[in-house]
């Protein structure tokens, strides 16, 4: 049997690059419908990152926007992401995490989320059913009013936000 090479041996180290493959593919955040990357739910900053990071094409460049813009307008800002979207807030009077504002990835846009909205002024443009919140969606090529989304962002860091 000396000279037979088992064909054994190359099957093996093809199963095992298939799983280092795969595991550098499970390494990456799933992007779920629309392209909202899954991102496990956690306090601080590095999960915001994470998302941000995982953001597909331009969204990418917009979270990073919405990002630098919140914490320039609001120091200390808390952040986390909660069901797949990073969220904004303020500690609140000793009683924990007000959050004030997130954001989330949809097929064609990026829908930012006040929580607090109806008490804007002026008041964002998108409407919710739920009856305080309002919306600020973001197109691929929507020229970003900074101005007027960091006033929106000062003023909902300063009301009463939502405990979740």
């Amino acid at each position: 049997m000396a000279g037979k090479t088992s064909k054994k041996t190359s099957k093996p180290s093809a199963k095992v690059a298939k799983k280092a493959a795969a595991k550098r593919v499970a390494a990456k955040p799933a992007l779920l419908a629309g392209g909202n990357p899954q991102i496990a739910k956690a306090d601080g900053d590095a999960p915001v990152q994470a998302y941000i990071a995982a953001m597909p094409g331009w969204k990418r460049d917009v979270g990073r926007r919405l990002d630098a813009l919140i914490v320039r307008t609001v120091p200390g800002v808390r952040k986390a992401v909660k069901w797949n979207s990073p969220f904004y807030g303020v500690e609140d009077q000793g009683e924990g995490q007000a959050w004030f504002l997130s954001f989330h990835c949809f097929t064609k846009y990026v829908k930012v989320a006040f929580f607090r909205g109806t008490s804007l002024r002026p008041v964002p443009p998108g409407e919710s059913k739920s009856k305080d919140m309002r919306y600020l969606d973001i197109h691929e090529d929507d020229q970003l009013d900074e101005a007027q989304l960091a006033a929106w962002v000062k003023q909902a860091s300063q009301l009463p936000g939502e405990r979740m």
